[in-house]
């Protein structure tokens, strides 16, 4: 079994993520081939919370372009925790 910490990268910040932080959802950056049972226990474990159902979601790295040569960003997979009513995950700014 791997640590927690190398399943759950960070929390994830953003419009969308402050928008479902209302119906008791979180978005998590996880390793690209963690599934969604490592996911939440991982979860469980590093933020003493109750997970529910989780949702994943692997968004492709896109091209991009420095002068002349072409690179591609990195895949990375998202993970959307659902929390059980009234738990929340606190989240430093």
């Amino acid at each position: 079994m791997r640590p927690a910490t190398e399943i759950v990268k960070r929390v994830l910040q953003t419009e969308k993520g402050t928008r479902v932080a209302a119906r008791d959802q979180y978005l998590v950056k996880v390793a690209l081939n963690a599934n969604k049972i490592e996911i939440r226990q991982a979860v469980e474990e590093l933020f003493s919370v109750k997970v529910t159902k989780v949702n994943t979601h692997i968004a492709h790295g896109k091209w991009r372009r420095l002068s002349v040569k072409r690179g591609r960003r990195s895949d990375w997979k998202k993970a959307i925790v659902t929390l059980t009513k009234g738990q929340k995950i606190e989240v430093k700014t």
